[in-house]
């Protein structure tokens, strides 16, 4: 129905894809093509930070950089189901906003992107990922983000206040776990403030390789869901392998010969890695905590809250503390 009140009539065949924090499918439509309809977790963003992703994509599409985008929409003309009420929203409508009478749904439909997952393995697969990377951030330096998240040191202790808030910390590593992640958040918090002013500019946010695809020869960059303004080491490291220091260097030296074709790399920004890092154990530990209520997430994430779980982030903590020297 959601669908119908834009124009998009589907023959009957959905499909639901993974997706942890919002709700998406992939529906076939009456005239062959396949889409991709995304309806966004209530609460979770406000409509200018969707609006901001949406540009953000629709922007680097102009550029002719290879991500999903979202379709610009056009009401249909006999307005729907009765009971049911459809608006746009957005400069280019990219943003649906759809109601049965019961339930208000934000809604983006993106065409589908059929692909593979790529390889990543030789020299230069690590310098076209480069490339890639480089020319989103060419794109991300030219303007600012002004509602979505900004990633900076104080989201650490943020976070470790709402697993305490939650209260889903195991009881007897509770005062252990806290006395470690709050040294780690300091640690974390230091970093970002120390040497010369940071640049943070427009990311993907979560660029790993879950978040690529290989499509006709090229790759391609999907789900700018977690797009933030923050330093670009952000968007680099999280495909490095984390536990071979000296084989995530040689990985971060092809990257960044490839990058360098589009943009300079602040070398300072190496630095950030470990704490970028840890602030993601911690992030993820709230993210999964403020989740928990719902069935994909118990099912995906079975061992939270446990005793071994909370011992093994408990490791993973002081592990970081010597990684980045605190």
């Amino acid at each position: 129905d959601a669908l119908e009140s834009v124009g998009l009539r589907g023959d009957g065949r959905i499909l639901q894809l993974n997706s942890y924090e919002n709700r998406v499918f992939q529906v076939m439509l009456e005239d062959g093509r396949a889409v991709v309809a995304k309806f966004y977790r209530p609460g979770r963003w406000s409509d200018a930070q969707i609006l901001e992703e949406h540009d953000f994509s629709l922007e680097l599409a102009a550029a002719e950089v290879p991500v999903m985008a979202p379709l610009p929409l056009e009401l249909s003309h006999d307005g729907g189901r009765c009971g049911q009420s459809s608006r746009l929203d957005g400069v280019q409508q990219t943003l649906l906003h759809w109601s049965d009478g019961t339930h208000d749904h934000r809604v983006s439909v993106s065409a589908f992107l059929g692909g593979r997952d790529p390889n990543v393995e030789s020299d230069a697969d690590w310098v076209r990922l480069g490339r890639l990377m480089g020319r989103v951030h060419a794109v991300g330096r030219k303007r600012r983000f002004e509602h979505r998240l900004n990633l900076q040191g104080g989201l650490a202790q943020a976070a470790i206040d709402t697993l305490l808030a939650l209260d889903v910390v195991d009881l007897s590593l509770r005062s252990r776990w806290e006395a470690v992640a709050r040294e780690a958040a300091n640690a974390v918090a230091r970093a970002f403030e120390q040497g010369p002013h940071l640049q943070t500019i427009r990311l993907h946010g979560d660029a790993h390789r879950g978040n690529l695809l290989e499509r006709d020869g090229a790759l391609h960059l999907v789900d700018l869901d977690d797009a933030a303004q923050g330093p670009a080491v952000q968007d680099l490291w999280l495909f490095l392998d984390g536990q071979d220091p000296r084989s995530a260097q040689h990985q971060l030296h092809l990257l960044l010969s490839g990058y360098e074709d589009f943009v300079d790399f602040d070398d300072s920004e190496r630095r950030l890695i470990e704490p970028l890092r840890t602030l993601r154990v911690l992030r993820h530990s709230a993210w999964i905590a403020q989740r928990w209520e719902d069935p994909a997430f118990a099912q995906a994430f079975p061992s939270f809250g446990s005793p071994s779980h909370w011992a093994d982030q408990l490791t993973q903590l002081q592990e970081q503390m010597e990684r980045m020297g605190a």
